[in-house]
């Protein structure tokens, strides 16, 4: 148990070493308001003088302090001359001819035996970041005190909770005293100790206020009762020592503190600490053995000692979860470059081969919120371009006019007896060529996640790229430009297959319905309608023999110029005429969907062989062509300023963590218990 103390005095020194504070040790945090006392308690633990003293706020910096109990001098030096010397915690000095010293983490190397000398070190390095007013600062001073009359512990001083700004404070100091103080005791692994004075009401401690802010239920609490000598005459803080006022679950101990004319007079801690139990004695007979800086001193060891083994097996778990992820962030960085030209044939490979994988399915990073890549391709071919071609109608944009006038175009002068094969391709090329537009969009959505992939890639899969900026950019650069080349060739092949459909109709296709048959089955489904019609000519035969009255007039009949009668836009057809037109809408939908159906096949294997295959097979002899030149290695691998500085700072706390896994290993379980 006596090592546990030490060993979390060696982790903060590890982690201080980084300058950083990214595990919550277990520590001692000192709170109380301004002139409360707690100067003189943390003296009265040490056993000497070596704070700052004065009116005001004194304290302006928090000051983590870390005793180390040692061996006496004169044993020291015996257990140095013999044959062995014991590394531990007593001998980490083992140079320094002194009963007691203290030392300074900025002040490295340096050993303080004077504490005069530690007081004015405390205030030359206060002022030098705080000011020489009354500044505060939350960067901590770390002073380590080594004594034989100490109990190993580690405290945090903080500035006293102040109202009122003084000097060149800021107007919200009360603000920022009480952050810094919530900031240090809001770590689930410190413990609280509250430092209030006996001769003020401590329903209104401010301490016990901010302490249960964190600790509502106050398990981590330990209340100080200060200056017990200065209550009103016929009062005392019986009540209070016994938990009958505000109860505290880790104890309440009443100490009495040095008077400022003790202070003057040079009055020895041995002397003061006499007459504080004389003290006690006289006034808490029952409470003298249970208060006391004594007392608090063990209190605070003891209690220290079990929370630490508590809190040892959370901060053992959490020092392996941080290593492996400063581990994988150290290996996302790489190593330095060596070999420029082999770095850059590796990180070229791999991308090339991660493109290549992602198209095909086979990615290492597979997204899971989006379709990509092979699979987007997939979509575009069957989904979109597939429901595209097949919500585009056979006849869509035809009426029966525009097929009568192509009827009656294609046949001259003359009245056509059959439906001519000369309208039917033409009418048939007008709609095939509507495929041409859905065709080229295909093409240009697969251009467009051939790009995606790019991003993807470089997002993904190929982390080390991220190093080289200059080299990223040049690799997007390479890849866009052969997409950009290979896409005017795919969108001509594509042209091409609908050009060669309209080059030649294929009648004899297969597939395709034969005129005759399409023409029999056209005149079986008229034929009910055909022996109604021959009544309707019967009389209009009878009529047309009547002469017409108007003929027999004397009047002068004015001529008419048949170019400019308009034609009619509808009129009802005739039973040929809707027989011919059906005949032709039949054809056109039969060859329409013949030709669609091809489309729908070619297209997406045009746009794979021309576009997706060729750029997978020329991916990586385009880059390596393009970018392995001599000139250029060293120009391309040069990496970003943030990653040299960022792998370095990983690596030192990658460094840190090991040190701090060892330190927590070497405690065996039975130190635990």
């Amino acid at each position: 148990m006596e090592t546990l103390i030490p060993t979390i005095n060696r982790l903060q020194e590890v982690f201080l070493t980084v300058g950083a504070e990214i595990i919550q040790l277990p520590q001692i945090v000192v709170v109380g308001s301004q002139s409360s006392g707690k100067s003189s308690v943390l003296e009265s633990l040490v056993g000497r003088d070596f704070l700052p003293r004065g009116s005001g706020i004194v304290t302006r910096r928090p000051l983590v302090l870390q005793l180390v109990n040692v061996a006496p001098l004169q044993e020291r030096l015996g257990t140095e001359n013999g044959n062995g010397v014991k590394q531990n915690a007593q001998n980490s000095h083992p140079g320094v001819k002194a009963e007691e010293w203290g030392t300074f983490l900025h002040c490295k190397n340096q050993i303080f035996t004077d504490f005069l000398e530690i007081r004015r070190e405390i205030e030359a390095e206060t002022e030098r970041s705080s000011g020489d007013n009354k500044g505060i600062s939350p960067e901590p001073i770390y002073l380590k005190i080594f004594s034989p009359n100490v109990l190993n512990l580690t405290l945090v001083d903080l500035p006293g909770i102040t109202k009122v700004p003084v000097g060149d404070q800021p107007e919200d100091i009360e603000a920022q005293v009480q952050e810094m103080i919530l900031y240090f005791i809001s770590n689930p692994n410190s413990l609280i100790l509250a430092v209030s004075p006996a001769n003020s009401d401590l329903a209104t401690s401010d301490a016990l206020k901010l302490a249960r802010e964190v600790d509502p239920d106050g398990r981590r609490t330990l209340l100080v009762v200060s200056k017990l000598d200065l209550m009103d005459a016929g009062t005392d803080a019986l009540e209070v020592l016994l938990g009958r006022v505000i109860p505290v679950k880790l104890g309440i101990i009443g100490v009495v503190n040095r008077s400022q004319h003790d202070i003057n007079t040079q009055k020895s801690l041995e002397d003061s600490m006499r007459d504080e139990q004389a003290f006690l004695q006289r006034h808490y007979p029952s409470l003298a053995s249970r208060a006391g800086s004594r007392y608090l001193a063990k209190t605070l060891s003891r209690l220290l000692m079990h929370h630490i083994r508590d809190c040892l097996p959370d901060l053992k778990t959490r020092v392996t979860v941080l290593s492996t992820q400063y581990q994988a962030r150290l290996n996302s960085y790489g190593q330095p470059v060596e070999d420029h030209s082999a770095t850059l044939l590796q990180i070229v490979t791999k991308f090339a081969s991660d493109y290549c994988n992602t198209i095909e399915g086979t990615a290492r990073h597979i997204q899971t919120s989006e379709l990509c890549g092979g699979a987007r391709i997939c979509y575009i071919f069957h989904e979109t371009f597939g429901r595209t071609l097949q919500s585009i109608d056979p006849l869509g944009g035809l009426t029966d006019l525009d097929i009568l006038t192509a009827i009656r175009n294609a046949t001259g002068p003359r009245p056509a007896l059959f439906v001519p094969e000369v309208s039917f391709e033409l009418l048939v090329k007008r709609q095939i060529k509507r495929l041409e537009e859905p065709s080229l969009r295909c093409v240009e959505l697969v251009h467009e996640e051939l790009q995606r992939i790019i991003q993807h890639c470089s997002s993904f899969s190929t982390q080390e790229l991220l190093r080289f900026p200059k080299l990223h950019d040049s690799i997007v650069e390479v890849v866009t430009g052969l997409l950009r080349k290979r896409l005017p060739i795919t969108n001509e092949m594509v042209h091409n297959l609908v050009a060669i459909e309209l080059a030649y109709i294929n009648t004899k296709h297969p597939d395709f319905t034969d005129a005759a048959q399409v023409s029999a089955s056209v005149n079986s489904q008229q034929a009910e309608a055909l022996d109604g019609g021959k009544r309707w000519k019967n009389e209009k035969v009878v009529e047309e023999k009547t002469p017409a009255t108007g003929f027999g007039s004397p009047s002068k009949v004015q001529a008419i110029n048949l170019l400019d009668t308009a034609v009619p836009a509808s009129r009802k057809l005739s039973a040929r005429e809707q027989r011919d037109c059906e005949v032709i809408q039949r054809l056109i939908k039969c060859y329409f969907l013949i030709v669609r159906k091809g489309i729908q096949d070619s297209v997406p294997k045009t746009v794979m062989h021309f576009l997706v295959n060729n750029v997978k097979e020329h991916l990586q002899s385009e880059l390596v062509g393009q970018l392995y030149k001599q000139a250029l290695l060293k120009e391309l691998l040069i990496e970003s300023q943030d990653t040299a500085q960022q792998r370095t700072e990983v690596a030192q706390m990658l460094e840190a963590l090991k040190k701090a896994n060892n330190i927590i290993c070497e405690i065996r379980e039975t130190h635990l218990w």
